[in-house]
């Protein structure tokens, strides 16, 4: 069982330092907190601790951003297939996560990245109309699985979303509903693999606790940021962070020299 005592100081400075920066991009931007953290902390840790650390300080900001919203309640039983099934497939990910070798997690975490990134899929709005239940369905599975397995769902969602052009009041709140869920999901699931105990929730409280002072902050200063300036700036952070990850994943598979 991972604890945060088993890290050095400067380590301890940096986990705090991602936390903040975190909720603050998910604070200015709506979403991001778990793409963001759960990346740059596998860059000093395996992926299931990475996860593992950031479980609590997700849930919070999560609930922060859906209590915070006005939106939330009809956008979230509008898209409530979607959210019932990424609620599934997040407990089958978070299964996996709890009984698999974490290794290739790294690669799949950079691969949702860049699929992110790329954002170039689309689907058919007529079609995604036509299917809606089916649609909602497979992106849902698909989506917790991947937030399962690597914390990073929105990669799947976001080619729901924007293919059936739904307007960014709507998307947010159905998001974080996802989030949420699939949350819990790897919660319970890892709590009952016994990755998961109240030490753990003790030593992430006061994350929890910085990554919701950090969304407010960044909700105060969403006015004054140039968006534009500060998605590019996050793109190009991802972007390094996949290609460092592909990298230590390669280097742990012995497949690159030393």
């Amino acid at each position: 069982m991972i604890t945060l005592l088993q890290f050095d100081g400067l380590v301890l400075l940096a986990i705090l330092a991602v936390i903040l920066f975190s909720g603050l991009v998910h604070g200015t931007l709506g979403l991001g907190f778990p793409m963001v953290a759960t990346p740059l902390l596998a860059t000093m840790m395996d992926v299931r601790s990475a996860i593992l650390i950031t479980l609590l300080p997700t849930m919070a900001v999560n609930i922060a951003s859906i209590a915070a919203s006005s939106e939330s309640r009809a956008s979230t039983r509008r898209f409530m297939p979607l959210v019932v099934f990424s609620l599934l497939g997040s407990i089958v990910g978070a299964g996996l996560l709890a009984t698999t070798d974490p290794a290739p997690y790294r690669a799949l975490l950079a691969l949702l990245i860049l699929l992110y990134l790329w954002n170039g899929i689309r689907i058919r709005r007529e079609w995604l109309l036509d299917n809606n239940n089916l649609a909602m369905v497979g992106f849902g599975i698909a989506a917790g699985l991947s937030a399962g397995t690597t914390n990073v769902m929105v990669a799947i969602l976001i080619i729901y979303f924007l293919s059936l052009q739904t307007p960014r009041e709507a998307m947010v709140p159905a998001l974080n509903a996802c989030f949420l869920v699939g949350k819990l999901a790897q919660i319970v699931v890892l709590t009952l693999a016994g990755f998961v105990g109240f030490a753990l929730v003790l030593e992430t409280t006061p994350l929890a606790l910085a990554a919701v002072l950090a969304l407010l902050l960044g909700r105060r200063l969403q006015s004054r940021i140039d968006v534009a300036t500060y998605q590019r700036i996050l793109r190009w952070l991802l972007g390094l962070l996949a290609l460092i990850l592909i990298y230590q994943f390669l280097r742990e598979m012995e497949l690159l020299p030393i």
